[in-house]
C-alpha cells in the first residue's frame, strides 16, 4: 500500500509567548527555513492565524508589530506541501474567524453548493406540496430525452457533459460524456467507458469503470464506479 506525504510532519502547540522571547535560538532551530500554519492566542482565545514559507522570521515579527501585545500563546504546524498550507490557511479563517485577520479565507478552487442546496430545497417542498395537494397542477419541467439503450450504460446517469480523464503511461488523456451518456475520445465516438478505455490502451481489454475518473467536485477526481 502506497504511503501518503502527511500534509502536518511537526508541530508545537500552546506554547507561551515567554518561550519565544526567552528560548529563542532553541525554536529558531525547530522552524529555521521551514514553513507551515501558525495560531496565536489571547487567553486561550485565538486571536490570528497566518502561514509562512519561513516560519521564524514571522513569528519574531509578532514580538515587535501591531500584534505584538495582543498575544500570549502560539501554536505552530510545520508542513511538508507548501501548496496544501495556503487552503489550510483559508479554511482555518472561515471556520474561526480571528479578530486579528483583516482578510477572510478565500478559495481557488472550491464550488459553492449554496446554490444548489437552495434549488434542491425548493425542489423538496414543491414534491411535499404536490403531495399534499395532489389536485394541483404541476409545473411542466422540460426533461432531456435520454436514449433507451443498454448499450449505453451512462445515458440513464447523465443529462449534461461529464468531463473523464485517466492519467496512463505518464501521459494525462481526457474524454467527454455527451449529454446522450456515449463518449467522445480523440474525435470518435464510443458507448461505453470500457470501449473509450480500450481505445487508449491501444485496444487492450479495459475495466473503464475504474479506468476513467470524473470531476465530482472541482479537483476532486474519483473513479466513475467505486
Amino acid at each position: 500500500m502506497a504511503r501518503t506525504t502527511p500534509l502536518v510532519c511537526q508541530f508545537l502547540e500552546n506554547i507561551s509567548r515567554t518561550v519565544l522571547e526567552e528560548y529563542q535560538d532553541i525554536i529558531r532551530e525547530y522552524i529555521r527555513g521551514r514553513h507551515g500554519i501558525y495560531a496565536l492566542y489571547r487567553k486561550n482565545k485565538l486571536y490570528y492565524v497566518g502561514l509562512a514559507s519561513n516560519l521564524r522570521p514571522r513569528l519574531k515579527q509578532h514580538l515587535k508589530d501591531g500584534h505584538r501585545d495582543k498575544w500570549d500563546t502560539f501554536s505552530l504546524y510545520i508542513t511538508i506541501d507548501l501548496n496544501a498550507i495556503k487552503e489550510l490557511e483559508s479554511l482555518l479563517l472561515r471556520v474561526f474567524h480571528p479578530e486579528g485577520n483583516r482578510t477572510g479565507g478565500r478559495f481557488v478552487k472550491a464550488e459553492n453548493l449554496m446554490r444548489s442546496l437552495v434549488k434542491d430545497i425548493r425542489q423538496q417542498h414543491r414534491e411535499k406540496e404536490y403531495a399534499l395537494m395532489p389536485g394541483r397542477k404541476r409545473r411542466v419541467v422540460k426533461k432531456i430525452e435520454r436514449v433507451n439503450d443498454a448499450s449505453i450504460p451512462l445515458a440513464k446517469f447523465v443529462d449534461e457533459r461529464i468531463r473523464l480523464r485517466v492519467k496512463y503511461k505518464g501521459k494525462t488523456y481526457r474524454a467527454i460524456v455527451r449529454k446522450d451518456g456515449q463518449i467522445r475520445y480523440d474525435g470518435v465516438i464510443y458507448k461505453t467507458p470500457s470501449a473509450a478505455g480500450a481505445a487508449v490502451r491501444n485496444g487492450r481489454a479495459t475495466n473503464g469503470w475504474q479506468f476513467w475518473n470524473y470531476e465530482r467536485a472541482p479537483g476532486d477526481w474519483v473513479p466513475l464506479f467505486r
